[in-house]
């Protein structure tokens, strides 16, 4: 992998995985999710990832939030917008993609394989539903497996990267999706340098443990050489522990209440900036300074923010 001297720090504000039962401090309606992002990016965050939400907390895919969302950052600060493609598992794969479709990003998050994605275990933690959708949403992970066949892996490519310009997180569950971006790099439709983003402790995926991560570079440095960079997080408490390790290999790391609820053990994080602060003072004790947006952008070969479509469709601008 390329080990550059600066650390990129995502930061995934809400995701879709996590409910409003397990935590008041998950943001939720687009003011949330602005203000969050924009503390986070103030905290040392480069990049931001993206979900949309409903104000009740359902995971949403409608462009018109994304619109209540994406301009407003842009507006005021000049990070680097990454919408995710993945959406949830409830969701068809048109309405995984209308986000990323809507506002033609620097940045979107590709999932490099089907697999069981597996949270049916909050609804054994949590004592008291706030709504509800929430308990049958996360049960039903059980039986739902999450799908990215191959085709819909290339029609992404095509449609966001051929079409539009966007470059991917290629988010690995396992090290099989290694061998499934190779194929994809084989036949041209991704083109270095590009970011790996490998994702640790979800049950489906591969676990938790450090191993994996040394196994998961080693296996990617095979296949891709110096053509990539990494990234890597754990879902829940091993959040930092594993962001810590990525960064010691020379990598990215990324943070967010969308991956972990917490900031200690037994302590709820209060905001994403609270864990953006806490890797950054990680990573400026093992003496590697933060990248900034224009940082990450060079890094990646990124198009920059004013090729984002900001405007409502039928606008004669950009």
């Amino acid at each position: 992998m390329q080990r550059a001297e600066q650390v990129i720090i995502s930061t995934a504000v809400t995701g879709s995985v996590n409910v409003p039962s397990q935590s008041e401090h998950l943001p939720l309606s687009a003011d949330q999710v602005v203000q969050s992002a924009l503390e986070a990016v103030e905290a040392g965050s480069a990049i931001i990832h993206l979900h949309a939400r409903h104000p009740d907390g359902r995971p949403a895919w409608e462009a018109e939030l994304y619109e209540q969302i994406v301009p407003r950052i842009l507006e005021q600060t000049d990070a680097v917008i990454n919408i995710t493609t993945g959406g949830s598992s409830a969701m068809t794969m048109d309405q995984r993609l209308a986000g990323a479709l809507r506002f033609a990003p620097e940045l979107a998050s590709l999932n490099m394989g089907s697999m069981n994605f597996v949270y049916s275990g909050i609804a054994d933690k949590v004592m008291e539903w706030k709504h509800d959708w929430e308990e049958q949403y996360v049960r039903n992970t059980y039986s739902h497996p999450f799908i990215n066949s191959f085709d819909r892996i290339e029609h992404t490519l095509r449609e966001l990267g051929e079409g539009l310009g966007t470059r991917f997180e290629f988010e690995c569950y396992d090290i099989g999706h290694l061998y499934t971006l190779a194929y994809f790099v084989e036949r041209g439709l991704v083109k270095p340098p590009f970011l790996i983003q490998g994702v640790f402790g979800i049950l489906g995926g591969i676990g938790a443990h450090h191993e994996n991560l040394t196994h998961m570079v080693a296996i990617a440095d095979k296949l891709f050489g110096d053509d990539y960079y990494f990234s890597a997080f754990a879902a829940g408490r091993g959040q930092m522990q594993f962001g810590t390790h990525s960064a010691w290999l020379g990598g990215h790391v990324r943070v967010g209440l969308e991956d972990s609820l917490w900031i200690g053990k037994g302590e709820l994080a209060t905001s994403n900036a609270q864990q953006v602060r806490k890797i950054r003072a990680v990573v400026e004790d093992l003496g590697r300074p933060i990248a900034t947006p224009a940082d990450a952008r060079r890094m990646l070969a990124l198009k920059g923010s004013d090729e984002v479509t900001l405007q409502k469709a039928g606008s004669t601008t950009t």
